[in-house]
């Protein structure tokens, strides 16, 4: 197992720590802030597509703000604008790590892959939710505006990721540990694929021919998230599953493998918190 460059470890960290964001909470009090620090252990293809794997072992920061309007959690970072008993609007982000091409077959000799920033709005329907709010079944309909992280920024396109989202707080047998489950298609315009799957002439080679990615669907996504929350740390894991097939750029000679498992599991102490306390309803 290796540990990313340290120019990636804090990309990394916040892209990957997004999947652990799954475990339901009950309405309950909660520290209006807290933050800690931990470690964490990834495992989880170099690219949707990519017949390599990246295996993670790093440090990770643990913060969570439960204000009125901006939140930041292990669901990530997100500012409420409009909230009601069944809809949901609010302001979805991401981050994806880099990926440098020279140690990837696949792509050897052609432009790296920049770290990317997401930014739009998501809707959220509840279908249903338990009295407590402990348990629930939402769709979750992020759009999101995707830009490279690098010195001249360049916009790459949008991302359409509706997933069906269930989550159950205190699972029978297990009190306190947490289970969240999604699943649901992925979605690209012409220049989010191209900028992962197309193949411009020059980079084209013998096994490695020239394409154009186009728009559409971006195949199906699978995730499983366990969690529990003890007085002064938290553990959790996730597993992910990939299926590209059908996809719109599945043909790309960049796509090695169509489908595939992402993995992780992390621990983090709180070494912080406010003593103030508000009342937090996810």
């Amino acid at each position: 197992m290796s540990v990313p460059r340290k120019n990636q470890i804090a990309r990394v960290a916040v892209a990957c720590l997004a999947f652990f964001a799954l475990a339901a909470q009950a309405a309950e009090e909660r520290p209006l802030w807290e933050i800690g620090a931990g470690v964490a252990a990834f495992s989880f293809p170099m690219y949707r597509g990519s017949d390599q794997t990246n295996n993670f072992l790093m440090p990770v920061p643990h913060f969570t703000y439960n204000g009125d309007f901006f939140k930041a959690d292990r669901q990530g970072i997100r500012g409420s604008l409009f909230d009601s008993d069944r809809v949901d609007l609010t302001i979805s982000m991401a981050l994806s790590p880099p990926v440098a091409s020279e140690d990837i077959r696949a792509r050897n000799g052609m432009s790296d892959l920049e770290a990317t920033f997401e930014i739009g709005p998501q809707l959220d329907f509840t279908f249903w939710r338990s009295e407590n709010k402990a348990r629930f079944v939402k769709l979750l309909m992020p759009l999101r505006a995707a830009i490279t992280v690098e010195g001249s920024p360049k916009d790459i396109g949008w991302v359409f990721h509706p997933k069906l989202n269930m989550d159950i707080t205190d699972l029978p047998g297990l009190p306190g540990w947490n289970l969240g489950t999604l699943a649901g298609p992925l979605f690209g315009d012409k220049r989010q694929h191209a900028y992962y799957y197309s193949v411009a002439p020059q980079f084209a080679t013998a096994t490695r021919p020239a394409y154009e990615a186009e728009a559409g669907y971006a195949g199906m996504q699978y995730l499983v998230a366990l969690s529990k929350r003890f007085p002064k740390y938290w553990v959790g894991s996730f597993l992910r599953y990939d299926n590209l097939t059908g996809a719109t750029f599945e043909d790309s000679p960049l796509v090695r493998q169509k489908d595939y498992f992402a993995a992780g599991v992390a621990i983090t102490w709180i070494l912080g918190e406010s003593s103030t306390r508000v009342m937090v309803n996810d």
